[in-house]
């Protein structure tokens, strides 16, 4: 027997019967609209009997709630103090607040998702906009005390950072077990998985870009590539402990870049520096030069920065624009274009998220290798 044209067959009646049961959902609601609208006119004297009654506030209290896309993408994709999980349940995140007068640490559970404020040791406290705020005895945000407070907080992408790190941990415990327990054997389980990666860092990576000097930089390009890479593949999982998004965070990028800046120009040359403060250039152009060249300094770093943050913020919000679809036709027959867009999203996103990682741990053994390179 052909499985193979059992299974397309078997696809295609699935598919069939999918789609009629979309039609048939559709033509429902259409249904139910109609009957709805043809009820309006009844429903409309009595709001407006009410109207007359009770003045416009009873309109606007049950005017449908317009759903706001933009809004609902920034939430997802912007930090939080709490950590959605589903529906209405979400889990609480220490706060950890710095203010004149000492240390206060509490739950953000307490803020009842910014419904309500929160009596502190030393202060009354608001969450407003997923920013913690102080609040005056007039019952007002108090900017000024609001400004003097150093927020510690252990955030969603925090959290969610811890999560990676432990991930990596197990991973690489696991494998250097392996690699102890297995000498001079073939790799096997886990080991197979993750020696080829390791490999493809060093010969692809480090080796070209680096020099014979390549050993002494390995372990931060591999922390570098594996941690960009994990939290990538997280972020691209929509329920706990996934959904958060770390490498879109320009704070963290702006860190992993800075640490690339402090370890090429530490481990830079006397050729390296030579280059940057004493250029082969006309005396007259010197001071130009100069300046150019230490702008590369930072410019360098800054475009890691930037091309990461940037790069996977922009599949987050392609990826819930396209779900949202869904809610602003407000029809399930645009359900399947969507899921399908959105699948097909999801994949592109695996590859960009080694892609992205790739190219940081690339450019980052590429600035190296500029700043150790001998000349002779």
């Amino acid at each position: 027997m052909d499985c193979n044209r059992v299974f397309v067959s078997k696809v295609k009646r699935l598919t069939i019967v999918f789609t009629l049961l979309i039609a048939f959902l559709s033509i429902k609601i259409d249904t139910f609209a109609q009957v709805d609208s043809a009820v309006v006119p009844v429903d409309s004297a009595v709001a407006e009997s009410a109207d007359v009654a009770s003045g416009e506030h009873g309109s606007a209290k049950h005017e449908k709630e317009k759903f706001e896309p933009t809004k609902v993408i920034m939430e997802h994709i912007a930090d939080s103090h709490v950590w959605h999980l589903w529906g209405h349940t979400s889990l609480p995140l220490p706060v950890i607040l710095y203010t004149a007068n000492g240390l206060e640490v509490f739950s953000s559970a307490h803020f009842h998702h910014g419904e309500h404020d929160y009596k502190g040791k030393y202060n009354n406290y608001r969450l407003e906009e997923d920013h913690i705020k102080v609040v005056g005895a007039d019952g007002k945000i108090d900017e000024e005390a609001s400004k003097s407070i150093l927020d510690f907080s252990i955030t969603k992408n925090v959290a969610a950072m811890f999560v990676a790190i432990l991930v990596i941990l197990i991973v690489f415990i696991s494998v250097a077990g392996a690699y102890k327990k297995r000498v001079g054997k073939a790799p096997k389980g886990l080991q197979s998985l993750i020696e080829p990666i390791i490999v493809f860092v060093r010969d692809d990576i480090a080796k070209p870009n680096i020099g014979h000097k390549y050993n002494k930089f390995m372990p931060y390009l591999l922390t570098v590539f594996f941690f960009i890479w994990f939290n990538n593949l997280l972020g691209l999982i929509p329920i706990f402990p996934g959904g958060a998004n770390v490498t879109g965070n320009i704070a963290l990028t702006f860190v992993m870049a800075l640490g690339t800046l402090i370890i090429v120009n530490v481990n830079g040359n006397k050729y390296y520096w030579k280059h940057i403060l004493l250029p082969d250039v006309p005396f007259w152009l010197w001071p130009l030069m100069v300046v150019v060249e230490v702008i590369g300094i930072i410019s360098k770093p800054f475009a890691l920065m930037v091309r990461l943050f940037a790069n996977i913020t922009a599949g987050h919000i392609i990826v819930l624009s396209l779900i949202s679809l869904i809610f602003i036709f407000e029809t399930l027959a645009i359900a399947p274009v969507s899921v399908a867009f959105v699948l097909f999203m999801d994949v592109l996103e695996l590859l960009v998220a080694f892609l992205q990682a790739f190219i940081f741990t690339l450019l980052t053994a590429l600035f190296i290798g500029m700043a150790v390179e001998e000349h002779h």
